[in-house]
């Protein structure tokens, strides 16, 4: 346990930090949704590529303050598990 604390005390691991792993079903629909990107864009003025690009960033933007929403519940449960087990708490009949 020392280790982990250790590690994350010094900036070695990071909160963020996650394996990524995809499988081949999540590559194809990835390889399917840049071609669709590609084919809607080429069709584009480039004014509209504009805006299209700034719709992409709005959806970024709202995503990584969902993820870190989602993240600080996560580390918040987690927490007050731990201190439930630390401090021995049973539970209620």
């Amino acid at each position: 346990m020392m280790n982990i604390l250790h590690d994350l005390y010094y900036g070695h691991i990071s909160g963020w930090e996650r394996r990524i792993v995809r499988t081949a079903k999540e590559n194809a629909i990835n390889e399917k949704i840049k071609a669709e990107r590609r084919y809607f864009t080429e069709k584009m003025s480039d004014e509209d590529k504009k805006r299209f690009d700034k719709l992409e960033n709005m959806y970024t933007q709202s995503h990584a303050t969902d993820d870190l929403r989602i993240f600080t519940h996560g580390f918040r449960l987690a927490a007050m598990l731990m201190c439930a087990v630390f401090m021995g708490e049973k539970p209620e009949d």
